[in-house]
């Protein structure tokens, strides 16, 4: 009868386990378009407890009425900002493409124009020999380039719908987080088969994390992306909102970032025949703008926040890839997660692990003395 009891015992616990995982992928199968907006909606509302929680006070306790004025002020503060800014870069973005079309077209009709232009370059003896080849290519991208603009437009404009309905389920999902935040993820955590002190350790991690993505990555961004585009501005190049927003993206790539822009940016002055302008914007970008990283990010992330740059450049890549936009704060988050959880599993199964061995210096000689297995091994 014993030996009964546990089998069915088991066997019960076997087809609850079975039922909860079918039941689950089921529901996340159903509720995944909506999963990112939830997440940001967490992460938003984490960000802005301190602030709801001051609310509430201020409004005795009226919750719902604090979590409502909580995400007034994001809105005012955040999203209308933005979104008229980004009603300029928009702008902007159009008129480069469409200047850059013709221009490229005016380059690829006078022979005597596009040679003049690699004479001008700095390693114009390099570029020399590869001139036909640089002049069909440049044909080629006249000739695409209004068909892509278009066509991006195009799709930009199906997917605005998507977006304010996205904006509206994140603001909604903000509305309850703000209110039941502590309860929902004490709930997750008793689902968790993990000591407290590793779940505490994950979920200050994630806390951390988040934090020091959004100040360090965001923040940072918008600093070197503002820095460089006031270069732009004043060199007179067209669209220096449009490329400042660029750059502030493209800051998230550690040591690269945003001289991919201002470098070739510096060679088109060059080519056009501003030179001072092109040293000007190499001084500055390089000097002040390219450093703001190193000023900034100590003090707004932390020393203990921070992880490699490589792995960082593959979190954001990767993030970028899969999650599209929001894959710059979510990509490095998974990375930290990723990290912290390898950790704990490292320390729960200390007892069964190996240790390590030392690896020789010398690819393939004998291993040191001290490294080396005794006989009773």
């Amino acid at each position: 009868m014993a030996s009964g009891g546990i089998n069915t015992q088991r066997f019960q616990a076997t087809f609850l386990l079975l039922l909860v995982v079918a039941i689950s992928l089921l529901f996340f199968a159903m509720v995944q378009s909506f999963l990112m907006a939830v997440f940001l909606a967490a992460i938003f509302s984490g960000l802005l407890y301190g602030l709801y929680q001051r609310l509430a006070r201020w409004f005795k306790g009226r919750e719902s009425l604090a979590s409502i004025a909580t995400i007034l002020i994001f809105i005012v503060a955040l999203l209308i900002p933005l979104s008229g800014f980004l009603g300029i870069v928009t702008t902007q973005a159009l008129d480069v493409s469409q200047a850059v079309g013709p221009w490229l077209q005016e380059q690829t009709t006078s022979p005597d124009e596009l040679d003049r232009l690699i004479q001008g370059l700095p390693f114009a003896d390099r570029v020399a020999p590869y001139q036909e080849q640089i002049t069909q290519k440049v044909g080629e991208l006249a000739g695409n380039l209004g068909q892509f603009v278009f066509s991006r437009l195009a799709a930009a404009t199906k997917g605005t719908v998507m977006f304010f309905f996205m904006l509206f389920v994140m603001l909604y999902a903000m509305f309850f987080f703000l209110k039941d935040g502590p309860a929902v993820l004490n709930r997750i955590l008793y689902y968790m088969p993990l000591s407290p002190e590793a779940e505490n350790r994950l979920v200050e991690r994630f806390v951390s994390v988040t934090r020091a993505t959004i100040k360090g990555t965001l923040v940072i961004g918008v600093v070197q992306g503002a820095l460089a585009g006031a270069a732009f501005a004043v060199a007179g190049i067209q669209g220096a909102a449009f490329w400042a927003t660029v750059m502030a993206v493209l800051s998230i790539l550690p040591g690269i970032g945003i001289a991919l822009v201002w470098v070739p940016a510096v060679i088109y002055l060059v080519v056009i025949g501003k030179t001072a302008a092109a040293i000007g914007v190499a001084l500055w970008c390089g000097l002040v703008a390219g450093t703001a990283d190193n000023l900034l990010r100590p003090r707004l992330v932390g020393r203990d926040t921070e992880m490699p740059d490589l792995l960082i450049l593959l979190a954001t890549l990767g993030g970028l890839a899969l999650f599209g936009a929001v894959g710059i704060v979510v990509g490095p988050i998974v990375a930290a997660l990723f990290l912290t959880i390898w950790e704990i599993y490292g320390e729960f199964f200390k007892s069964v692990l190996p240790e390590p061995t030392v690896i020789p210096a010398t690819a393939g000689g004998p291993p040191p003395p001290e490294s080396a297995p005794e006989a009773g091994d």
